[in-house]
């Protein structure tokens, strides 16, 4: 039998093929991930420490506080300590030689002055040593043609941009200072006051040659008290490892549930094959039943073939997985992503490949070798070896419908509910639904869609459609793979248009001027909205900001833009905000008994209530409507320190737009750390990470979907195989080749199209759902439809099924019509 079941599978090589192009494609997505992220993360244990080569010990702030200054000259003065110097990292913005800022996030670190805790690679001229001199990183200097002792402006928020000497260039490339834009290294006194900090993040310390380094520590420790922690040089290297490698990790985990869907599918193309496989085998199974084969025998072969052809598509699918891994690394290469590391293929990986596509591939096959045991040997004497397609059960059926209908159900509940679980239940119950209901949905869909074939092609349409819901377990199971995929491209697809619709209109309602100007990463320097509110050209200049004080959020207010996000005014005018003057939402004034011209005390000053108003913005860090709004100058004489990320700015009557944005932008030629958006940008500036979440999660879902039209493209194949003589006969009374090959292509497009709109439906219903939810909850989310976007999604469907019915069309008719109607 052994010897049988080889050679049967080298017969049936090329029909095979498509079925192993599923198990490679699934088992190269496992292996590539597994290959990248290993070179991730063995990059990220070499990357961990190369801040901390000639570090002994460090002193940690605990919570969100920094170390003073002084902390630092008190921990050089300890006993065994060589060196201390503090350490932040922040973010800054470089003016480029051409007078504009430098693109890209920008990273500022504190750097020692002390030799014995330097650890930067240096390339060319030295590190800065007093105040005044600064570092880039080689690729920055050279692409902004600077030259060591040419002048370079860096700002950051604690002001507009300061000049500086490059006194070197740095190496950074592949480390934790690589955040894919420019580096500057300062020393500490001007890193502080570029950011406007007060303190370092970190103090680094060099123990003396000699000296105990646990003495050292404890004496450091004393000294440093008990605000504070001191870790050893073990203990920091194993934090950045551990952080280093958790980022990998999710990044892992992440593509992880990708492949698991392209496996899942991939599962379902297989288990596909092998049915429709092994039911043509019917006669020559019956045979061997016949000539003393057992059912254990039949089913160990058919196994046996299962597994052969698993573990050869798997030593193909981890060669692919490598070439796979090595263009993502070029990829995030091009893209200027640091740190993706280089290739690492381990014997786990190649194992997991191996073992994964071979137990996929011999599991898939289990069922339909089962059923392939039942048949009779007698049935090999008469026409009953031709099966006859059957109809799914009535348990299944009834389950399916029970399954669909409570997964539809949990769709509709969840916002209700309140609860998220409920929407991915509801998805993954609607989706096994289909699956189960699948022989009575997918025949059915099929008709319809079929509806336009037969009134357009007549006869050759009707038999194509007829021929497609010949057999309803096999259409299903074909279409059923495409929901997956297509649903699963489709929920974000819809989800990412409703949350940008959503965005949008947030940014609608709540700026209402022509211009915004946004901080790059960081808050707006200290004295930018003052210079911008000194040019007499510009009308409205409001920098949003808030804090909260005894459960209260009080938040900065512009006389001539505060009702723009006025949900309603109760009680007084809301145009009266001003000096001395507030509005309190409704829900603190209900609680506090405060009504207009009521006093109200916020951090020891003394206001009157001009208005009472709703709001539909929930308040942040305090409760619903427990609000203050207060004019600009109030709120920056009751906190000055406290800044906001976006200033909104109008031009002064009489003022073109053009003029207007010329004064602002000759202000922040001064701030390389901000942004200046009309209203366009700045929705396009916040929308942008949805359009690039949604095409990397679309790329790695395209897998799954290239892997179930491969089902479909299998499928038409080996039902071309099992119709042979059927089509010799047509052929014979008159369908011409043409027609032939327009039968197989509206059978490849009813297959594709009935999963695609399945698919369609299903991930629509999903991010409705989830919408409603995120209503519910307090956003402002509405479901849009995308109907160019689900449109291509069809579209393109359809034409990867066309082209899948090219190959089994040219076989159907490569053979002689007498040769083909001879076949048994």
């Amino acid at each position: 039998m052994i010897r049988l079941t080889l050679r049967s599978l080298r017969a049936e090589a090329l029909r095979m093929l498509l079925s192993a192009l599923a198990v490679v494609l699934g088992v190269a997505f496992v292996a590539g991930t597994m290959i990248f992220v290993d070179g991730m993360r063995t990059g990220a244990y070499e990357r961990a420490g190369t801040f901390d080569r000639h570090t002994d010990l460090g002193v940690y702030a605990t919570g969100a506080e920094l170390l003073p200054p002084a902390l630092v000259d008190e921990v050089r003065a300890v006993d065994g300590v060589a060196a201390a110097a503090g350490e932040l990292t922040n973010t800054a913005g470089i003016v480029g030689s051409d007078g504009r800022p430098v693109l890209g996030f920008t990273m500022l670190v504190a750097i020692p002055t002390e030799q014995a805790l330097r650890s930067y690679d240096v390339v060319a001229g030295r590190l800065p040593d007093r105040a005044g001199e600064v570092v880039l990183d080689a690729p920055t200097a050279t692409e902004e043609g600077f030259a060591l002792g040419d002048e370079v402006r860096v700002g950051g928020s604690g002001g507009a941009a300061r000049p500086y000497t490059l006194v070197g260039t740095v190496d950074v490339a592949g480390t934790v200072r690589d955040v894919g834009g420019p580096f500057v290294g300062l020393v500490g006194p001007d890193a502080l006051a570029l950011t406007g900090q007060r303190g370092y993040g970190r103090i680094m310390v060099a123990a003396r040659p000699g000296a105990s380094v646990a003495a050292v520590t404890e004496r450091v420790r004393a000294v440093a008290g008990g605000d504070t922690t001191v870790k050893s040089r073990q203990r920091i290297l194993d934090e950045a490892v551990e952080e280093s490698v958790r980022n990998v990790d999710q990044f892992r985990m992440l593509l992880l549930i990708f492949v698991g869907v392209a496996v899942v599918v991939a599962g379902f193309v297989i288990a596909n094959t092998f049915a429709i496989v092994l039911a043509q085998r019917t006669r020559r199974t019956a045979l061997l039943r016949l000539i003393g084969a057992t059912r254990g025998q039949v089913f160990r072969a058919a196994l046996l073939e299962s597994a052969v052809l698993g573990l050869a598509a798997s030593a193909l699918g981890v060669l692919l997985g490598v070439a796979l891994a090595a263009g993502l690394r070029l990829l995030m290469s091009h893209l200027d992503v640091p740190g993706t590391g280089g290739l690492t293929v381990t014997g786990s990986t190649v194992l997991t490949g191996l073992l994964l596509g071979t137990a996929l591939t011999v599991c898939a096959a289990l069922f339909p070798a089962w059923r392939g045991t039942r048949i009779a040997p007698v049935a090999a004497l008469t026409d009953a070896a031709v099966q006859p397609s059957r109809g799914a059960g009535r348990v299944r059926l009834a389950f399916g419908a029970v399954l669909l209908a409570v997964g539809v159900a949990a769709l509709a509940g969840a916002a209700s509910a309140g609860q998220l679980v409920l929407v991915a239940a509801g998805g993954v119950l609607t989706f096994f639904g289909i699956v189960l209901f699948g022989p009575v949905l997918v025949p059915a869909l099929a008709r319809v869609f079929g509806w336009p074939a037969r009134r357009v092609l007549g006869a050759t349409g009707a038999l194509a459609v007829a021929n497609t819901v010949r057999n309803p377990r096999r259409v299903a199971a074909t279409a059923t793979a495409l929901v997956i995929g297509i649903g699963l491209v489709s929920a974000f697809v819809v989800g990412a248009r409703s949350t940008k619709d959503g965005i949008e209109r947030s940014v609608d309602a709540q700026i209402g001027t022509d211009f915004v100007v946004s901080g790059i990463g960081q808050e707006l320097p200290a004295a930018l909205t003052g210079e911008l509110a000194a040019r007499p050209e510009l009308g409205v200049v409001h920098e949003q900001r808030h804090t909260v004080v005894a459960g209260v959020e009080i938040r900065a207010a512009h006389p001539a833009l505060v009702s723009r996000t006025l949900g309603g005014v109760l009680t007084g005018d809301a145009t009266r905000v001003g000096p001395g003057q507030v509005l309190v939402h409704r829900e603190l004034a209900q609680a506090r008994g405060l009504e207009v011209g009521s006093p109200v005390t916020v951090a020891d000053r003394s206001f009157r209530v001009a208005a009472v108003v709703t709001d539909d913005t929930p308040a942040d860090g305090a409760p619903a409507g427990h609000v203050i709004d207060m004019a600009d100058a109030d709120f920056a004489a009751l906190f000055p320190g406290q800044r906001g990320f976006l200033a909104e700015i109008d031009p002064a009557a009489g003022v073109s737009a053009e003029r207007a944005r010329d004064v602002v932008e000759a202000v922040l030629a001064s701030y390389p750390t901000v942004n200046l958006m009309d209203q366009g940008a700045y929705k396009k500036m916040l929308t942008g990470t949805v359009d690039m979440v949604l095409g990397f999660i679309t790329a790695l879902l395209g897998l799954a979907v290239v892997i179930a039209l491969v089902g479909v493209a299998n499928t038409l194949s080996l039902s071309v195989v099992e119709r042979t003589r059927e089509n010799a006969v047509l052929r014979a009374v008159g369908l011409t080749r043409g027609r032939m090959r327009a039968v197989l292509a509206v059978e490849a497009v009813l297959m594709a199209l009935v999963g695609a709109v399945l698919g369609v439906g299903l991930g629509t219903g999903v991010s409705a759902s989830a919408m409603a939810l995120l209503t519910r909850l307090g956003g402002d989310f509405h479901l849009v439809l995308p109907f160019g976007q689900l449109g291509l999604i069809l579209g393109v469907a359809v034409l990867a099924a066309l082209l899948a019915s090219v190959l089994p069309a040219r076989r159907a008719l490569s053979r002689p019509v007498v040769e083909a109607l001879a076949d048994q």
